[in-house]
């Protein structure tokens, strides 16, 4: 990975060396083995590397042999060797980024769809003068950007923009309102007013007259006929595609490791990677919590030893909470919306030690319908015969009703109560409904439609499904694990998000994905043919955190201070009296508001960092690079 900038002067005006040298030091962490920048007037780039591909050469920025194109990538173009001999270049590296180069000069931008692998760019054609912002079809890796004054800033993390700015800009409260729907910001906005991302699929296009032209390059496809795949047919198909996803995601010049939490997603990559590897051997990272209910280390050990690999384990404890949160909130450039944040880095940390880059789990879920929420998509769509008011009033009445231990039966209820299909999507991860939303942001537009799927799909198992990968996957799980793993640089790949085996998985029906009630069905059966049957067919726990206990104990009195002191931004931006109202309820014991209130805690800490103590934060900055 690497970290990428960008300043664009539309009036002409020059270009300031020390402004990229700037971005360039914020995005150390994603660069830290060399860094470079270029300027030329009104247009400068800059660039961090980690190198892992052609070590010793393939410098950035990078221009084309006749001057035409400059060039900043971040990540890995996995096909670049085929590439390499379909362009008539004169090379002068053996890397994958001036592959990139020579497809830019000889099919222009329309090389994005060659391009295998995952991966952010800027490009600059001198010859027309538009400069092209674009990244990865499902968004794996980030880009940012901010047109104001007549002045483009653009760079792989929304520090790196401030690190240039006049000034911090202001909180973006339509924004903040989809945070509390989703934990997340969906592209293309950001919590920032004014910084964008460029979303999952899309390029931008930024002309010498400041106009600005974003447009979609890809897109998912709609589902085959059900009957051109019987069952047989479509495990043959994934297991085939998942070994050659695994196959391209090892490509590198370094060592190449994978995290391992036991669960099949994981487990099956670490299978296919031994397999591929032979006497090679695999090195795999998990992490724990010490907590019985959540922890899944004796599951990754049993993997493991079935497997062979070096395995190596770190422990998350309550107080890597209170000391890593507002750390990996400057990482993050957003609220560390999900606890496990903090344990995917404590496991980045471990397996930088280790290792360069390391394969991950993230999109089985998303591909294969491996939620519980999916077995519920269709019952709980019943509900729709009911009128709205209807529907809302009896779900809010059952809910009050639950306790504690009836977590998930409360996110059904949620998802029955909505008022469209789009809210009840988004529902099913959502820390608050549209109703408490509301009460705690009086008078707050709200954006419709955001991050809504790139089109009809037959059935709701399958909208479901592109809901989840247009805005969950990228702008929750994907921000972490970029964002995470490049606090510590480590190259994080998921080779599950592999665009061929996506494209595969979206053909699919249905009916091989949620299969007699068992969900992510055609993996499993993928995943029987290399690892345990316990371990395929045990209960998915996921990556959780042990919060409600900690936020009745250890973490007990900085929840208070936090959410309700004096100058806390939540209890002054949102209603104080809702906010000390879910505190007193968690603390009772009878109901669970951890994910609740830890959505509202990561915003407060996102607020002090890059707000309330922005000079602390920024001198932090080289302290906290790697």
């Amino acid at each position: 990975m690497c970290g990428i900038g960008l300043i664009r002067h539309l009036d002409a005006s020059v270009v300031v060396p020390d402004d990229l040298a700037a971005m360039a030091a914020t995005l150390r962490h994603r660069g830290p083995d060399e860094a470079g920048h270029w300027v030329d007037g009104p247009i400068g780039l800059a660039h961090t590397r980690l190198s892992i591909i052609d070590l010793a050469a393939s410098h950035q920025p990078m221009s084309s042999v006749d001057g035409r194109w400059h060039l900043v990538f971040n990540g890995e173009i996995f096909n670049y060797r085929e590439l390499r001999d379909r362009f008539d270049y004169p090379y002068r590296t053996s890397g994958d980024t001036e592959v990139l180069l020579a497809g830019l000069r000889c099919e222009g931008i329309d090389v994005v769809h060659l391009l295998r692998g995952q991966f952010a760019f800027i490009a600059h054609d001198r010859l027309t003068g538009i400069t092209h912002l674009v990244r990865d079809r499902l968004g794996i890796l980030p880009l940012h950007y901010t047109l104001r004054r007549s002045r483009l800033v653009a760079a792989s993390e929304v520090k790196a923009i401030l690190a240039v700015l006049p000034s911090t800009p202001d909180v973006d409260l339509e924004s903040l309102d989809a945070y509390l729907a989703r934990r997340a910001v969906p592209a293309p906005h950001t919590l920032f007013a004014g910084i964008k991302k460029v979303p999952p699929g899309h390029r931008a296009e930024v002309r010498p007259d400041g106009s600005v032209r974003v447009s979609r390059y890809w897109s998912l496809p709609e589902q085959d006929e059900p009957s051109t795949w019987s069952p047989a047919t479509a495990v043959e198909a994934v297991d085939e595609a998942v070994r050659d996803a695994v196959r391209a995601s090892l490509v590198a010049d370094v060592p190449v490791g994978s995290y391992l939490s036991g669960g099949v997603d994981s487990s099956l990559i670490v299978a296919v990677m031994a397999a591929l590897r032979g006497s090679a051997g695999v090195q795999t990272f998990a992490a724990g919590f010490g907590d019985p209910r959540h922890d899944e280390l004796p599951w990754a050990r049993l993997v493991s030893e079935h497997l062979g690999t070096e395995h190596h384990e770190v422990h998350v404890r309550p107080d890597d909470f209170e000391h890593l949160w507002p750390r990996l909130t400057w990482h993050r450039d957003a609220p560390v919306s999900e606890p496990a944040d903090i344990a995917v880095f404590r496991l980045a940390e471990l397996a930088r030690r280790h290792v360069r880059v390391v394969l991950s789990g993230e999109g089985g879920d998303e591909l294969f319908a491996g939620y519980p929420k999916y077995r519920w998509a269709r019952p709980v769509g019943l509900v729709d015969a009911l009128p709205v008011p209807v529907r809302k009033a009896a779900t809010s009445l059952v809910e009050r009703r639950l306790g504690s231990r009836a977590a998930r039966a409360r996110i059904v209820v949620r998802a029955a109560g909505a008022a469209s299909e789009e809210e009840r999507f988004a529902m099913w991860f959502a820390p608050f409904t549209p109703e408490e939303r509301a009460a705690l942001l009086p008078g707050t537009l709200r954006r419709d439609g955001e991050g809504a799927s790139d089109g009809p799909r037959r059935d709701v198992i399958a909208r479901m499904l592109a809901a989840d990968l247009a805005t969950w996957l990228p702008d929750n799980l994907l921000e972490r694990g970029d964002r995470m793993s490049m606090a510590t640089s480590l190259e994080l790949r998921p080779p599950l998000l592999d665009h061929r085996l996506v494209e595969l998985a979206f053909r699919l029906p249905s009916s091989v994905k949620l299969r007699g009630g068992t969900t992510k069905w055609v993996l499993k059966e993928v995943a029987r043919r290399y690892l345990p049957q316990e371990v395929v067919d045990r209960r998915k726990v996921g990556f959780r955190v042990p919060l409600d206990a900690w936020f009745r104990g250890a973490l007990r009195d900085s929840v208070r201070d936090r959410l309700t002191g004096e100058g806390s931004f939540v209890a002054e931006t949102l209603d104080r009296t809702r906010v000390r109202g879910l505190i007193d309820r968690h603390e009772t014991g009878r109901f669970d508001e951890a994910n609740r209130i830890w959505t509202l805690l990561c915003l407060e800490v996102w607020h002090e960092t890059f707000f309330t103590t922005s000079a602390r934060a920024s001198s932090a900055m080289t302290r906290w690079t790697p």
